[in-house]
This record gives C-alpha cells, sequence and structure tokens, in this order.
C-alpha cells in the first residue's frame, strides 16, 4: 500500500515538547544560531546535513505529555517499511569501513540506513510523541512541530549531545549497545572511548584550556530493551564563545560520525545511500533568557517527509575493526525493532513486547 506524494501540510499549528514542556505560539523561525543566544525560548532542529531551525515560541508551561488516544495516530504496517541499504548493502558497507580501517584512513565510522514508510497525509508527529512515551520512555524525549517550515519530528534519544547552564557545557556520548550487559564486547569499550577523545577535542576547540574533563567513563545505562555504554565530558566556554561556536566546534555530534571525523565524514557520503536529515544531527531546546539548553543527539528519531508522503526512522551501528559485519546489522535491527513496532501500532503500551 502507498500513499500518493503529498506537496502540503496539514494544518497542524506550531509546537514544540520537550518532556514535561510544553512551547505554543510560534513567534518567528531563523537558521541563525547567533538568535540562541539572543532572548526568548526557542526549539531547536539541526539536521546531519547542516540544515538549522530555531523557532521561537512565546507560551511555553509544564504540560505531561497527553496520554494516547485511540485511532488519532494512524502508523505504517510493521511489514511496510523498507531500508535505504539492505542486509547485504549494509553488511558490504561494514566490510569496506574496516578495509578503510586497515589502511589507517579511520579509526570508527558510523555506518546508517533510512527506513520509510507511507503514512496518512493527517499523521501528526504529537500524536507519535504520546505513544513513544508510554511505549519507549526516553530522557531526551521531544517533538518540533513546523509544518510550514518542512520540520515535524518525534524523538526517543537517550543521548545527551550539548546541554548548557552559563558557560558550563556537558556532552554525553553514547557507543556501545546489547540486549544485557552481558552482551557489550571489548570493541564496545573501545568504541566508547575513541568518542570521548574525540568529543573532548571537538569540545576544547570552544572551552577555556584545560577545562575539558570527563567526570563519567563506560557508565552501563539501561534503556527498554537494551543497555548503552554512555560517558560524560564537561567543559567550560571561553570568553566570547556562544552557540554558533560550539555548533561549529561540534557538529555533526561525534557519537554518531567517528573518528577521525573529517575521514568519517568523507566515508559516510560514500557508502550511505539516504541523507540522514534530523536523524543524527541536533534536537531540542534553548532558553536564551537564562542561558540554558539542552539538545539531544537525533538517535531513535522519526521524521514525517511531507514530498514523499512517508514516515523516516534511521538506525546505524559504530563501525570498528572488532565489527562483525552481521553483528552490526543486527545491532541496527535491536535499535529499531521496539521503536518501529510502537510507530506501528504494535506494541501495547501497557508492558507488551513487540509482536
Amino acid at each position: 500500500m502507498h500513499n500518493p506524494p503529498q506537496t502540503s501540510s496539514p494544518a497542524l499549528p506550531p509546537l514544540a515538547r520537550f518532556g514535561g514542556l510544553v512551547a505554543t505560539g510560534l513567534r518567528d523561525v531563523t537558521s541563525d544560531p547567533a538568535a540562541l543566544d539572543s532572548a526568548g525560548f526557542w526549539a531547536v532542529s539541526a539536521d546531519f546535513e547542516g540544515g538549522l531551525v530555531c523557532a521561537r515560541f512565546d507560551d511555553v508551561r509544564e504540560e505531561a505529555v497527553p496520554a494516547p488516544v485511540p485511532g488519532r495516530w494512524q502508523g505504517p504496517a510493521a511489514d511496510d517499511w523498507t531500508s535505504s541499504l539492505d542486509r547485504a548493502a549494509y553488511t558490504e558497507g561494514v566490510r569496506r569501513i574496516r578495509a578503510y580501517i586497515a589502511a589507517g584512513e579511520v579509526y570508527q565510522a558510523n555506518l546508517c540506513r533510512v527506513l520509510s514508510a507511507p503514512v496518512p497525509p493527517g499523521a501528526d508527529v504529537d500524536a507519535l510523541t504520546a505513544l513513544l512515551a508510554r511505549g519507549n520512555p526516553a530522557p531526551y524525549a521531544g517533538t518540533i512541530r513546523l509544518p510550514a517550515h518542512g520540520v515535524e519530528t518525534a524523538t526517543a534519544s537517550p543521548e545527551l549531545y550539548l546541554r548548557r547552564a552559563g558557560r558550563v557545557v556537558e556532552s554525553g556520548p553514547i557507543k556501545g549497545t546489547g540486549r544485557t550487559e552481558a552482551d557489550l564486547l571489548e570493541k564496545d569499550y573501545a568504541e566508547n572511548v575513541m568518542i570521548v577523545d574525540l568529543v573532548r577535542n571537538d569540545l576544547g576547540r570552544v572551552c577555556a584550556t584545560g577545562s575539558v574533563t570527563v567526570p563519567d567513563l563506560c557508565v552501563v545505562e539501561k534503556h527498554p530493551g537494551l543497555v548503552h555504554l554512555a560517558s560524560t565530558v564537561h567543559g567550560e566556554l571561553r570568553p566570547g564563545a556562544g552557540w554558533p561556536e560550539l555548533f561549529e566546534a561540534t557538529f555533526p555530534p561525534g557519537s554518531v560520525t567517528g573518528a577521525p571525523k573529517s575521514s568519517a565524514l568523507r566515508i559516510i557520503d560514500e557508502l550511505e545511500t539516504a541523507p540522514r536529515g534530523p536523524y543524527c544531527g541536533g534536537i531540542g531546546w534553548v532558553d536564551a533568557d537564562r542561558g540554558t539548553g539542552e539538545l539531544a543527539v537525533g538517535i531513535r528519531t522519526f521524521w514525517i517527509d511531507r514530498t514523499e508522503g512517508v514516515l523516516r526512522f534511521g538506525t546505524g551501528a559504530g563501525i570498528t575493526w572488532g565489527s562483525d559485519p552481521e553483528g552490526e546489522w543486527r545491532e541496527t535491527e535491536l535499535k529499531a525493532a521496539r521503536l518501529l513496532a510502537v510507530a506501528s501500532g504494535a506494541y501495547e503500551a501497557s508492558g507488551g513486547t513487540p509482536t
């Protein structure tokens, strides 16, 4: 079943939702990151490819994510999803990255694929967010709904890209995934340490000399259906540095690119066949009045592409010399399974399991 391409957006009002906050009353939209150091409350969506949408809202209030309303979200059927890279192409990509590692061109690279499925013209990402909040709760869950600006995103991200409180900044890179802690391999720990070094270097470009520290390294975090290794990197912005300098120094996030970042980006461009969009980008909020903000890495993220009339979702894995091609494919399947079940209505929110 395929819906015809949609060239216009439904009449859904602009909205942003992050945890227990909801923002309405859109005032203005810009692609200039300097606006985040001005005034007001901003929702921020940064595409992996570099596109930036910053939307300022006038009305920000505490509001719990509403309970799912039966029938409000009509997701795709579980078997309607197609992948930008099939199993053979993905595992071949893993082998090619290992060859680049053997040649000394890169230490690690993230290889991703984008899944797509048709959705009805009136599909609302905020209704999907209500389902995700019950079926896959996440610390950095959020919604940005700006139909007129091409942003309709629902994320259940477990990963912190940037948190800012005044001059203090923090990043929480995740690398290493398994169903349980016992599944984590030596390569997962090595992968995490490599990315922590990259994030330290990125923050070091915009933080005061000597201020970058790693208070937590390779901590096991439990999330619905899987576990991750997560680390924390702190720093203090140097005088005169703000959001534009932070983005320039750290984007795209190191955990979804690889090391060295420049080499990894070149390999990603060569091997991946679809743009990542908000997946692996940055999604979150900035309160310019208080000098605070919190952006998630755009993983475990759905977005609506109105041009094609489809819902998209990205999944990937970090590839190192120790990677097994079939194992990495299974990791992408593990990361996607629960989320796709929720979006397709095949997950019972009251403690059910994907079917």
